[in-house]
Formats: C-alpha cells, sequence, structure tokens
C-alpha cells in the first residue's frame, strides 16, 4: 500500500504542469523503446585473425553476395563443360560410296560384262582386271590398296565378297554413328577390324581387306565453337549467386577462422574498425515516428476532453512493462524457438481498452507490433521479425475485438479464450506455410506456446488492473460496476436515510445513461455518477422535498438565504463525503458540476417579494458548470426529472414542454458552455429523454373498485 500510494501522490506530482505532461511521457516512451531496441540494430565489429578460433558464433548482419564465391562456381562450371563436336554424316555416306563402287566394279568386272564400243572386254588374269579396275574406281581408294589386295577380292567367290561387303559396310556404320574424332580414327579402324575378325570370313580375305577399312574410316565429328560456347553460356546461367544470409551462421563458437570465414566476415562488415550507424539512424526515425502518433493520439484527446494525467501516466507504464517483457523473450528466442509466442501481449491491449478507450488501444496494438518485429529480429540490423509482427497485432486485435461489455470479471476471460484460439491459428498457419518439417511434438510445443500466452495475458490483466484503478485512480468500467452495486455502503445509507433521493437518482440515473449513450458519451459513467450525484442530501434529508414524504416543509419556517445556503451546500457535501469514501474523481466532479451555476428560482423570488435589492449570487450553485458531457447530461436529468415528478398529472405534451423550458434556461444561462455538448447532442437527448419520460409516465386503464364491481353485476 505504500507503493501504491507513493505513485498515486508522488508519481503524480511530477506531471501537474500540463505544458510538460505529454512531451514528458512521450520521451520517456520513446528512450525505452530506443533503449530496448538498441542491440537489435546496432552492428558489432569483431577483432578477428585468420586461423583464430571464433569467441562466439557469429552471424551475418546484412543479405549480400559472395561475388568471388559465385565466380569460383561459375568457372567450376565452365571448365566441366566438355567440348562439342558436330558430326558430319555425309562423310560416311561418302567412304561407304566409294567402297560399294569398288564390289560392284570387281562384281562387273568378273561377269564378263564390260563393252567397249560394240565389243566385249576379255580379260586373260587377274592382273589384267586389276589393271582395269583404276578406271572405275576413286583414285584415293586405287592407291590405298596394292594390286594383291584387289587380287585377293577378285579371286574370292561371289558369295563370299558380297558377305565381306555387307560385313565391312555394317561395321563402318557403326563406328560412324557415334561420330569420329581425329584422335580416335585409329580405334576405330581397330574396331572394324575386329569384327571382320571375328567374323566367318578368312583371315586372308580380312588381312586383304585392312587397308580398305583404313580408306573407310575417316574423321566425321569435328569441334564445334558456337555449340560449346552455348553449353558453357548455360552453364553459367545455372549456378546461383552464393548469397550470405541475413541471420546465417558465418562462424560457429570455437570454429577455425579459415580465409574463405575470414571473407566472409570482412564481406558482411563484421570487421569494418568504423562502425555503421545507418541502422542506429533507422531505429531514430521509427521511435521518432512512434512519438509523433502518440503525440497525435493524445493531442485528439485533449480536444475531445478525453485527457487525463492518469491515462498518460498509465499508458507510459504499459509500454515499459510491455517493452521489458519482450526484451527479455528476445533474449532466449532462437529460429528454432520462438518465444515471442509466449509473449502475453495481449494482457496490454485489454488494460489499454479498459482503462483508456479503445482508439488507444487499437493504435497502440499497432506500434507495439512494429517494435516488436525489431526486438524480435534476432539481432540482425536492417531486419524486421514480420513473422512475430504479424501474430503481436493479431493476438492485439483479438483481445481488443472480444474484449466487449465488460459486466465482470469474466469478459476479461472470455477474451482470453478468444485470444487463445486466435493465437493457435496464426501458430498454425506460419507452421503449415513454412518449408520446415515439423513433428507432433512441435505443433503441441508450440500451440501451447499460443495457448500459455493467452491465459498469462488473462492473469495479468486481472491481476494489473487493481493496481492501475487504485494506485493511479483510474475509473474503469470494472470499477464503475463495483460502484453500481446497490450493496454499496454509500448507496444504502442513501436508501436509509434519504429514500426520496435515492429513488430520483435511479431515475436520473436511466435518463442519464439512455441520453450518454444517444450521443456516445459513458453512459455507464453517467449512471454510476447518477446515482451518488446527491449524497450530500443525506446530512439534512427533510430539506429536500422529495424525503418529506407529506411532512411539512422545513423551508416554510426559515428565511429564503437560510433555506437557500442548506440547499447549495449539497454538491458540496456529495462531493466531501464521495472524497472522504475515495470514490474516483470522475463521479466526485459530476457532483461538483451538476448543478453548474444555475439560480436557486424559488427562493430567489421568494426573497425579491420581501426586498427589492436580492443579491442574485447568494442564490446560485458555486460551480463549475459541467466539464465534461457526462456531467452536463446528469445535470439535464436531474432538473428534468425532478421537474416531471412535481407535477400532478403527466401528460406527453407538458413533459415536452418542462424538457424545452430546462434545454432553453440552460443554454441561455450558458451553463453548458464548458462542455463539449453539441446542437445535435442536445436534440438527441431531448428526444431520448422525452421517450423515456413518456415511457415511465404513459397512462394506465383505471381498474374499478370492488364496491363499483358489485354494483356493476
Amino acid at each position: 500500500m505504500r507503493f501504491v500510494t507513493f505513485i498515486k501522490h508522488r508519481g503524480l506530482s511530477l506531471f501537474r504542469n500540463q505544458a510538460l505532461q505529454i512531451p514528458a511521457c512521450i520521451l520517456i516512451m520513446m528512450a525505452v523503446l530506443f533503449g530496448v531496441s538498441y542491440d537489435n540494430v546496432h552492428l558489432e565489429t569483431y577483432e578477428i585473425e585468420k586461423f583464430s578460433s571464433a569467441q562466439e558464433t557469429i552471424r551475418s548482419p546484412i543479405t549480400i553476395e559472395n561475388a568471388k564465391e559465385t565466380e569460383r562456381r561459375i568457372r567450376e562450371a565452365v571448365q566441366s563443360v566438355e567440348d562439342h563436336y558436330e558430326v558430319m554424316p555425309e562423310v560416311a555416306e561418302e567412304q561407304v560410296t566409294y567402297i560399294n563402287e569398288l564390289f560392284e566394279a570387281i562384281q562387273e568386272i568378273n561377269s564378263g560384262n564390260i563393252e567397249v564400243g560394240d565389243e566385249k572386254v576379255e580379260f586373260d588374269s587377274t592382273a589384267e582386271k586389276v589393271d582395269y579396275l583404276e578406271a572405275f574406281i576413286n583414285e584415293d581408294l586405287y592407291a590405298q590398296m596394292n594390286r594383291d589386295n584387289f587380287a585377293t577380292l577378285f579371286e574370292t567367290p561371289e558369295e563370299t565378297r558380297v558377305l565381306t561387303k555387307e560385313l565391312l559396310t555394317s561395321a563402318l556404320y557403326d563406328v560412324y554413328h557415334d561420330g569420329i574424332k581425329t584422335e580416335d580414327v585409329e580405334q576405330a579402324i581397330e574396331t572394324v577390324q575386329q569384327k571382320l575378325r571375328y567374323s566367318t570370313l578368312d583371315e586372308s580375305l580380312v588381312t586383304a581387306l585392312e587397308p580398305l577399312m583404313t580408306f573407310g574410316v575417316q574423321p566425321n565429328s569435328f569441334f564445334s565453337l558456337e555449340e560449346t560456347n552455348q553449353a558453357q553460356q548455360q552453364a553459367r546461367n545455372t549456378v546461383e549467386p552464393v548469397m550470405i544470409r541475413a541471420g546465417e551462421v558465418i562462424a560457429e563458437e570455437g570454429q577455425l577462422i579459415t580465409n574463405e570465414i575470414y571473407e566472409e566476415l570482412e564481406l558482411t562488415g563484421l570487421l569494418n574498425e568504423k562502425e555503421s550507424f545507418y541502422p542506429v539512424i533507422g531505429l531514430v526515425v521509427l521511435v521518432l515516428l512512434i512519438g509523433i502518433f502518440l503525440f497525435a493520439l493524445i493531442q485528439n484527446s485533449r480536444q475531445q476532453q478525453e485527457f487525463q494525467v492518469r491515462k498518460l501516466l498509465a499508458l507510459t507504464i504499459l509500454t515499459i512493462i510491455l517493452a521489458l517483457l519482450m526484451k527479455v523473450f528476445s533474449i532466449y528466442t532462437t529460429t528454432t524457438n520462438p518465444l515471442y509466442w509466449l509473449t502475453p501481449i495481449a494482457a496490454f491491449s485489454m488494460l489499454i481498452k479498459i482503462l483508456i478507450n479503445e482508439k488507444y488501444a487499437l493504435t497502440m496494438s499497432i506500434l507495439y507490433a512494429i517494435i516488436g518485429s525489431v526486438i524480435f529480429n534476432g539481432n540482425i540490423p536492417g531486419h524486421l521479425n514480420i513473422e512475430a509482427g504479424i501474430y503481436l497485432v493479431l493476438s492485439q486485435l483479438a483481445s481488443i475485438f472480444f474484449l466487449n461489455l465488460i459486466r465482470d470479471r469474466s469478459a476479461i476471460i472470455k477474451s482470453g479464450v478468444a485470444v487463445a484460439g486466435i493465437n493457435l491459428m496464426v501458430i498454425c498457419l506460419f507452421i503449415f506455410l513454412s518449408f520446415e518439417k515439423y513433428s507432433w511434438l512441435d505443433y503441441l510445443i508450440f500451440g501451447g506456446y499460443g495457448i500459455f500466452s493467452a491465459f498469462v495475458a488473462t492473469v495479468l490483466t486481472i491481476g494489473m488492473l487493481p493496481f492501475f484503478e487504485t494506485g493511479l485512480g483510474l475509473l474503469s468500467d470494472t470499477k464503475l460496476l463495483s460502484l453500481s452495486s446497490p450493496n454499496h455502503p454509500l448507496l444504502r445509507k442513501l436508501l436509509m436515510e434519504a429514500p426520496g433521493t435515492y429513488h430520483h437518482s435511479i431515475m436520473v440515473a436511466n435518463l442519464s445513461e439512455a441520453s450518454c449513450e444517444a450521443i456516445g458519451a459513458n453512459g455507464l459513467l453517467a449512471r454510476v455518477a447518477a446515482y451518488y450525484h446527491d449524497l450530500g442530501k443525506t446530512i439534512r434529508p427533510h430539506y429536500f422535498i422529495e424525503n418529506q414524504m407529506g411532512a411539512k416543509n422545513p423551508h416554510d419556517y426559515l428565511d429564503p438565504y437560510q433555506s437557500a445556503e442548506i440547499i447549495l451546500q449539497h454538491p458540496k457535501d456529495s462531493a466531501n463525503i464521495l472524497k472522504e469514501a475515495k470514490i474516483p474523481k470522475e463521479i466526485i466532479d459530476v457532483a461538483y458540476q451538476h448543478h453548474g451555476t444555475t439560480l436557486l428560482k424559488y427562493f430567489y423570488y421568494k426573497a425579491k417579494e420581501h426586498q427589492d435589492n436580492v443579491d442574485e449570487t447568494a442564490f446560485r450553485y458555486e460551480g463549475p458548470k459541467p466539464q465534461t458531457k457526462e456531467a452536463a447530461v446528469v445535470s439535464i436529468c436531474d432538473s428534468v426529472e425532478a421537474a416531471v415528478r412535481s407535477l400532478t398529472n403527466p401528460d406527453q405534451e407538458s413533459i415536452e414542454k418542462i424538457v424545452n423550458s430546462i434545454l432553453e434556461d440552460r443554454l441561455l444561462d450558458g451553463q453548458l458552455n464548458e462542455s463539449s455538448l453539441t446542437f445535435k447532442d442536445l436534440e438527441k437527448i431531448k428526444s431520448v429523454i422525452e421517450e423515456t419520460l413518456k415511457g415511465m409516465y404513459h397512462s394506465r386503464i383505471q381498474y374499478p373498485s370492488d364496491e363499483e364491481e358489485r354494483h356493476g353485476n
């Protein structure tokens, strides 16, 4: 309790200067966010020698191409490309044709069908046939073979010669099929010779054919520069650039620093003596942007009269706690163990919505997610963990959207259950989108992270809420709900000591809540404030007409000045009682302001009946005038309800007349000038009050008495 009291009094005293409140809190938040994120963008350099051991695991701070390694791989790929050769099938056709011509010529000469003019040529010997053969075959082929070789072919039986031709041409086509390079000619000739030797041909015949085989085998596969260049270019194109990815481990702790590792360290800037401040400048810009958004948000709240120092201080405390909490989780977060899924960030968005409003909660959820993507970046400068950012923002948005009407603590629990479901879905989304293979145990562990995060967020919200409500004097819906209980000691005091005022307050509360809901103000605050606004009447209850219950009016025996003094004192008495009971300031303010500086007309005019010069200020409430929409609405509804209740038989016309009269009187008297009510708001308030009162005082059926029923029968 001493700590709470210190925070409440000493802490708030630092912010009493309105000119320093907003800048001081924003600067504190900016400084904390910058401090916890600095290590995540600061580029650390190392003093490492080649062939020494790494003192810690070193990761790349940037994504960059290792051009030297890429060039080496390209060179290896090009060197691995074999020379491409172009096979010319016409060489095979040409050589085989010459050989076929040889065998055809031998066949013609042996057949005796050679004619010169009209006479057939007759040969007396094989030698003459060989001589005559020169004119029929290719001269290179004739020169390749000696006469004995030709003679052997002439003397070979026709069937054997035909078989020889088929075997030889077939063997030649086989070796020509895949192409014959210049350096492969000898091997090709040997291949042809082997095929003929292992055939049924006579060995002497095969020997005679050897010159013919040598003639028949010629190179037909020649180096192609164009195809070779194309193949090399394709090899270059298939080599992917060698990239050093941000966050990639360059050297493990204790690993030997080789030339390759040293080059990577140098390439990524980890050996530079001059540190790069660009990532730090980027962080400064980010923090400045957050500060600008916060300033604009708070300024907008000030214009709408929603700004309070306590709320600003609560926002600052929550931001500091969350920033430190995320930093702690980031220390133990790894690529294989994403502990940011455990961060109970939903608690802070729920607390901001409960303690301030939904607009602040939505704005801060986005800002928290952005700074979280920096804190959980794995200490890689310039890198944002988008996965963490998406998870954090969706977890917070779920807590805001599902935290609707807060009737009790169960609303927070229901919101926590919804957050658990959303967390689980988002985690499954990232797991299924990942290329990593996870086991069922991984699914259970990571899913448990999301559920545990929601559970802790719920516990933190429920546990921290009383601290802010009591320590900073913040008024939340949960606090209002507890104050609205009929069993509250002050309300029981009002019921017991001033029952008429109690019922009047209930009526005013109904009118006020409906009116505030219609104009977008805090209806729950208006209702609870209306319950307590006339608590000061319990000091002298019988001096107020609603508590006289038919008894004599004590004001009939008092001077108008004395009566006015008693009546005018009750707003201050209400505020004093509420202060002693440590009721929230917002409710105390409504009690102070619900009459503004209006004129107590009844006693004022009564005084004027006895004297001409009456000081009007003696019959006016001391104020101040209503400062908020809720206070103005309670003020209007208080006067309307009292006026309508005084009517003997209120009908629709009289109700409308009274409502119009009171609103007009408040406007002309300037009682609403310091509230933010607009004419459009007043039209809505007027409509709601009239409809509500008409519903309360609608005409009822007059049932006959028992005696009338008997006479009627």
